[in-house]
């Protein structure tokens, strides 16, 4: 079984190939799927050499974020120190490496925007539109939240109109949609039920998610703490008194000691980039054309 979960969009009608008019010879239709990257993407054993190879190859990504988004490339960072240089990066792919043009702030230094709400949650857009036009090259774009995700249900819906509105405009690029980091809420708190509507749009609309709350939101058994008021410290509440009093990557890190690596990891603990690095390169893989299984 794979560890990325694919969901498709499809009616029965267009599952078992047919439809109304059509003969029995008529070519089946195609059915686009969403591609979720998740806590079951972080097993980096499973993604294929060749896969990763691949990414390196044809990938040319463009990274806008603040400090939670570092999470993504300290962890990759850490991983080339710990697995070697086949998880290579550089901003422009020198000397084979993945090209990821990562920025912390100030988006393709166009001095426009640092994430998708700072300075507002609509200047990504332009910021994106006019990298793309001075760099044609990049066919992955992929934008992350800090805090701002704790907003209204039509600010998400903003921000899900203007990504559909990219990748009308841009078809030869690919972009990433991102939930926000875990708060410490309740599951029916703000934040969750944001990142439920980012989630639930994707699933329904075949787009391509890295979903950033999910992967904080277990340990790398699958130990689910999304209920237990997790934040994104990875602190929790054990034994549902209302106040957090443990940490899941701690305790982890302490139980499995040669199976992590140290690296920075802001707002919260190494073992949490190194899974947000696994599933980093899960999806590079399964843009670069890794059917995940």
């Amino acid at each position: 079984m794979s560890n990325l979960r694919i969901l498709g969009i499809a009616s029965l009608a267009a599952a078992i190939g047919l439809c109304a008019g059509c003969s029995a010879t008529s070519e089946p239709q195609v059915t686009k799927q969403a591609v979720v990257i998740d806590h079951r993407s972080i097993n980096l054993a499973t993604i294929p050499t060749t896969w990763i190879d691949q990414a390196r190859l044809t990938l040319h990504i463009a990274f806008g974020h603040t400090s939670h988004g570092t999470q993504l490339t300290s962890g990759m960072t850490g991983l080339v120190g710990w697995k070697g240089s086949l998880y290579s990066w550089t901003s422009g792919g020198a000397d084979g490496s993945l090209d990821l043009r990562d920025f912390n702030g100030n988006f393709g230094s166009l001095g426009v925007a640092n994430d998708l709400g700072d300075p507002n949650r609509t200047a990504w857009e332009q910021a994106t539109r006019t990298y793309l036009a001075q760099n044609p090259a990049v066919n992955v774009v992929i934008w992350a939240w800090c805090s701002q995700v704790d907003g209204s249900e039509s600010s998400i819906q903003q921000y899900l109109d203007l990504m559909s509105g990219l990748e009308r405009d841009y078809p030869g690029v690919k972009f990433v949609y991102m939930t926000g980091h875990t708060d410490g809420a309740p599951p029916s708190g703000n934040v969750p039920t944001r990142n439920k509507q980012i989630r639930d749009y994707c699933l329904a609309n075949a787009k391509i998610l890295y979903d950033f709350a999910d992967i904080e939101s277990y340990d790398p058994d699958a130990a689910y703490f999304g209920d237990k008021l997790v934040n994104d410290a990875c602190y929790y509440d054990s034994n549902g008194d209302s106040s957090r009093d443990r940490n899941w990557a701690v305790d982890w890190q302490n139980a499995h000691p040669a199976e992590w690596y140290s690296c920075s990891s802001a707002h919260s603990q190494p073992l949490n980039a190194n899974m947000k690095a696994y599933a980093a390169w899960h999806l590079w893989a399964r843009l670069a054309g890794w059917d995940g299984k």
